[in-house]
């Protein structure tokens, strides 16, 4: 019998349309750490802002020696899930500190940010439940949504209206959860979290934040948006991923304790997933301890953040409403994007594009992203040379 992978496959054309072209942009090699300068592969030194290191910490020499000592004292792997043999003392003294840093009362870690989302959202999501998604949540929120028993809703993105439409056709006593995005990791953009809350002691609903963005760079100490609004107390749970600003790689989900311990023992990417390395856990350790003793890191990020905000306004591009410093560069043609993106690296800088599928054709746009480590000099040579592609290819006047 003939076996049809392969022609299943070969039906997806779309990465290879794109390099007969000359304009595939993704998976570009880069053989050093994630710093303002990194070099490729090919041995070509690029001004990188592309990376999701808001506090510049992936690469710090305290984050590399923790890690290491980790690998000395517990080896390289845990060898097994966390609900097994695969919890060490460490995972319990970051989740210590996790919970306390997010003003919650317990918090457990996963091996990546997306098997946090997939985990918690699918096992809250029990039958008779209803999940409520902003349309622009993150993929792995939407991936947990279709793991659920629950019912799913998606309201239109940052539109309260449209949330409280979808709240109002949900039967009055079943389990309801809100789930966004504390910063939208596309546009940049913060939820309406003030008025999520309202909306969720009129209608008895229950909201989580996920904060893979807002962590380490909004709040008290960089500890996320719900503090940042002054909302800790009436936001039920709390995510975020390593892989950011912590400069490491896993991810955690803090609340009260009743509800984390269910979490524990129901989510079956934690239950069956080999558990965070020792030298994750570590560097995770040493990054939150750098986040509350050195605010002039996040100081100089927003620094960076409003003077880039200023100058690519000033030069004419359109960076819709970020509030952070993943500024989108609004294009809303996706081969133009992507032209844009190749010419920008071959002029020594890393970008990336959002495009359709990804996005709707009128939303294509690139991605320039800010680390603390960066410098202003940096900054005004990346706008310098962008203003000059984006005018080449008709993109702003």
């Amino acid at each position: 019998m003939k076996r049809l992978l392969d022609d299943v496959c070969a039906k997806f054309t779309i990465p290879q349309d794109l390099r007969d072209k000359g304009i595939y942009p993704y998976y570009k090699p880069v053989a050093t750490g994630q710093n303002p300068v990194v070099t490729m592969a090919d041995g070509k030194k690029v001004l990188m802002f592309g990376s999701n290191s808001y506090l510049g910490l992936s690469d710090d020499p305290r984050l590399k020696e923790a890690a290491m000592a980790a690998v000395k004292k517990y080896g390289t792997s845990c060898s097994g899930s966390r609900f097994l043999n695969g919890t060490l003392d460490l995972h319990e003294k970051l989740e210590a500190k996790l919970a306390e840093f997010t003003g919650k009362e317990a918090a457990v870690t996963f091996s990546t940010g997306f098997q946090v989302n997939l985990g918690v959202v699918s096992c809250l999501g029990v039958r008779g439940s209803y999940i409520l998604l902003d349309e622009t949540d993150h993929a792995c929120i939407i991936d947990g949504a279709r793991l659920s028993f629950g019912t799913v809703y998606k309201f239109r993105h940052n539109d309260m209206e449209s949330l409280e439409h979808k709240l109002k056709v949900c039967a009055p006593d079943a389990m309801k959860l809100i789930v966004v995005d504390g910063v939208y990791s596309m546009l940049g953009d913060l939820c309406k979290l003030p008025e999520i809350c309202d909306l969720c002691e009129k209608y008895g609903a229950s909201v989580m934040v996920d904060d893979a963005h807002g962590m380490g760079v909004f709040g008290e100490n960089g500890s996320g948006t719900a503090s940042h609004f002054g909302l800790t107390d009436r936001v039920d749970l709390i995510m975020s991923t390593f892989s950011k600003s912590f400069g490491s790689l896993g991810g955690f989900i803090a609340g009260n304790k009743g509800v984390i311990d269910y979490i524990r023992n129901t989510a079956r990417s934690l239950m069956f997933s080999a558990s965070m390395t020792p030298a994750t856990v570590a560097a995770a350790l040493k990054a939150l301890e750098i986040m509350k003793e050195e605010p002039q890191r996040r100081e100089h990020l927003w620094e960076l953040t409003r003077y880039a905000w200023k100058r690519f306004r000033e030069n004419g591009f359109d960076i819709n409403a970020t509030d952070s410093p993943i500024i989108p560069l609004m294009v809303r043609d996706s081969e133009k994007a992507m032209r844009a993106v190749i010419e920008a690296y071959n002029q020594g800088l890393f970008i990336t594009p959002v495009v359709a599928p990804a996005v709707a054709e009128k939303d294509a746009l690139i991605r320039f992203a800010l680390m603390a480590t960066h410098s202003f000099d940096q900054v005004d040579e990346a706008v310098d040379k962008l203003t000059r592609i984006f005018k080449h290819f008709e993109i702003i006047e």
